[in-house]
C-alpha cells in the first residue's frame, strides 16, 4: 500500500527473475510465507529478520539467483520505506507534539465528553472514514492511531473495540473510493466513469464499513484482548510544565487534518481542473502529496502546539524511537512483496485465470483476491487485475462498468497477511502477535472484501 508511483512500478511488466513453472512458482510462494510464519509464530524471531529469511527461502524454492532474489528484496525495502517511512516518521513527530503539548489530552477529552461507550465504535468509524477518503492508508493510521490509543486507554474501552472500525474505515475507502490511487488506476484502466463510480464507491462503502467496522469489532474484541501498547500511547512528557495551558480542541483538531485538507484539496483540483500544465494544479500537487502535507502539518504543529516551551526539539527526537521496529519490518514486508512480482506470482495469476468462465464482476474479484493474496499489495491487484478485464467493459453501461471497478477494488482488499505491509504496521502499532493479528485485521479485511462484492452484485441487479 504505497504510492500509485512505486506500486506501478512494481506491477510493471518485466522478465522475472526465475523461470520457474507456474506449480513450482506456486509452491515456492506457499513455502516462503510458511517459514515465515512459523520463524515468527514457532521460534520468535523478530519479523524483520524472519521476512528476510523467507524472502530468501522463496528465491531458492523458485529457483531463482541468489543475487537477483537479494536486489528484489533490497528494492522493495527501499522504495517502501521511501514511500511509506518517512510518512510514519512525520506523522510520529506531530503525535509527539499533540501529546506533549497536551493537544491529545485535548481531543481525546472531548470525544469522551461527546461519546458514550456504546456509541464510541460508531463515531471511530465515520471519523476514519472522513479522514480516510482523501488519505493513503498509512498516513490514516499514523494520524489516527495515536488518538485511538489514548481514546482506548483513557475511556478503558477494548482496542479492538474502537481501533477495528478505524482500521474499517480507512481501508473502506483505500480500495473502493477515488481518489486513492487503487481505485483511480481501475477507473483509467477500464475506461469507467470518475463520477459514477465516485458515487456508488461511496454507497458500497457506507454498509461495507458499517458491517466490517462497528458491528465485526463486536466479535474481534471477544477473539483478542490486547492493551494499548505503553511505548506508541502518546501521553504527555515529564517536561512539560503542568500549569502551561493546552492548547484549545479547534487549535488541536485543525493541527490534526491540515494534511486531510490539503491532500482533499489535491483530489478536488484533480478532477475539476484536470489540467497537469495549470498552476494551480500544479500547486495543488506539490502541497497535496503526503510528505509535503504531512510536513507542512509538522512545522505548524511546532508552532501551534509548542508555543511557548522549548521542548519542541526534545519531542521531535523521541518520536522516533518507538517506530525503529516498525521501519525495518514495513520495509522488510515491502521486500517480500516486490520478490513476490519480480518472480512473476502476479503474472501467473493473470495467465491461470484469464480462461475462467465467470460473472465478469465475480471473475474480477476473484483475479484481484489472488493477485492480493500472492503480492500483498492491493494497488498492485487492482491494477492487474484492472487490466485483465477491461476488455469485459466494452459493452458494458457505464453503472456497471463502474461496478467493474468496485468489484477489483473489493478484491483487492481480501485478507491481507504477512507478504502486506500494512499488517506489520496494524500489528506493531496495536501490540498485538501475529496469530492475534490474523484473527483481526486479516479478518476484518476479508469482511470488507466479501462484503463489498455482495454489495457490488446487488447494485448489479438492480442498476
Amino acid at each position: 500500500m504505497s504510492t500509485l508511483s512505486v506500486e506501478m512500478l512494481a506491477a510493471a511488466p518485466a522478465a522475472p527473475i526465475t523461470t520457474a513453472g507456474h506449480a513450482r512458482l506456486g509452491i515456492a510462494v506457499l513455502v516462503g510465507i510458511a517459514v515465515i510464519v512459523v520463524l515468527i509464530g514457532r521460534l520468535k524471531l523478530h519479523a524483520f529478520l524472519a521476512l528476510t529469511v523467507g524472502t530468501l527461502v522463496l528465491g531458492v524454492a523458485a529457483g531463482a539467483p541468489l543475487e537477483k532474489t537479494v536486489a528484489s528484496f533490497t528494492t522493495g525495502l527501499g522504495s517502501t520505506v521511501a514511500g511509506v517511512g518517512v510518512l510514519i516518521a512525520l506523522g510520529s513527530i506531530l503525535g509527539r507534539l499533540l501529546a506533549d503539548s497536551g493537544g491529545a489530552d485535548r481531543i481525546v477529552d472531548t470525544i469522551l465528553a461527546r461519546a458514550g461507550t456504546r456509541t464510541m465504535p460508531w463515531a471511530m468509524v465515520l471519523i476514519a472514514g472522513v479522514i480516510g477518503l482523501p488519505l493513503f492508508f498509512e498516513v490514516g493510521i499514523v494520524l489516527l492511531v495515536p488518538v485511538v490509543l489514548l481514546v482506548a486507554r483513557r475511556g478503558g474501552h477494548s482496542l479492538m473495540r474502537i481501533g477495528i472500525p478505524a482500521l474499517a474505515g480507512l481501508s473502506v475507502m483505500h480500495g473502493l473510493v477515488p481518489p486513492h490511487p487503487g481505485p483511480l488506476a481501475a477507473v483509467d484502466a477500464i475506461g469507467a466513469d470518475l463520477g459514477v463510480t465516485l458515487a456508488l464507491g461511496v454507497l458500497v462503502a457506507v454498509p461495507t464499513a458499517v458491517i466490517a467496522g462497528p458491528l465485526f469489532a463486536r466479535y474481534a474484541a471477544r477473539w483478542v484482548d490486547v492493551a494499548p501498547p505503553p511505548a506508541l500511547i502518546p501521553e504527555p512528557s515529564a517536561e512539560r510544565e503542568a500549569d502551561r495551558p493546552r492548547p484549545g480542541f479547534a487549535a488541536s483538531v485543525a493541527t490534526v487534518l491540515l494534511p486531510v485538507a490539503l491532500m482533499l484539496a489535491k483530489a478536488v483540483t484533480d478532477v475539476v481542473v484536470d489540467d497537469p500544465h495549470h498552476p494551480v494544479q500544479r500547486a495543488a500537487d506539490v502541497i497535496g502529496s503526503p510528505l509535503i502535507a504531512l510536513l507542512l502539518a509538522v512545522l505548524v504543529g511546532m508552532a501551534t502546539l509548542g508555543r511557548g516551551t522549548d521542548s519542541v526539539p526534545a519531542s521531535v527526537e523521541k518520536a522516533f524511537a518507538p517506530i525503529a521496529g516498525i521501519l525495518l519490518i514495513v520495509g522488510a514486508g515491502g521486500g517480500f512483496k516486490q520478490t513476490l512480482v519480480d518472480a512473476g506470482v502476479g503474472r501467473m495469476i493473470l495467465e491461470v485465470s484469464k480462461d475462467w468462465s465467470l460473472s465478469p464482476l465475480l471473475l474480477a474479484w476473484l483475479i484481484a483476491v489472488a493477485i492480493r493474496l500472492a503480492t500483498g499489495s492491493a494497488t498492485v491487484a487492482t491494477i492487474s487485475a484492472a487490466g485483465l478485464v477491461a476488455p469485459l467493459a466494452a459493452d458494458m453501461s457505464t453503472t456497471h462498468t463502474a461496478l467493474l471497478v468496485l468489484a477489483v477494488g473489493a478484491g483487492s482488499l481480501f485478507f491481507s497477511h504477512v507478504n502486506d505491509a500494512g499488517f506489520w504496521m496494524v500489528k506493531e502499532y496495536f501490540g498485538m502477535t501475529v496469530g492475534e493479528t490474523v484473527r483481526t485485521w486479516s479478518l476484518m479485511e476479508t469482511v470488507v472484501s466479501v462484503t463489498g462484492l455482495v454489495s457490488v452484485l446487488g447494485l448489479s441487479l438492480v442498476l
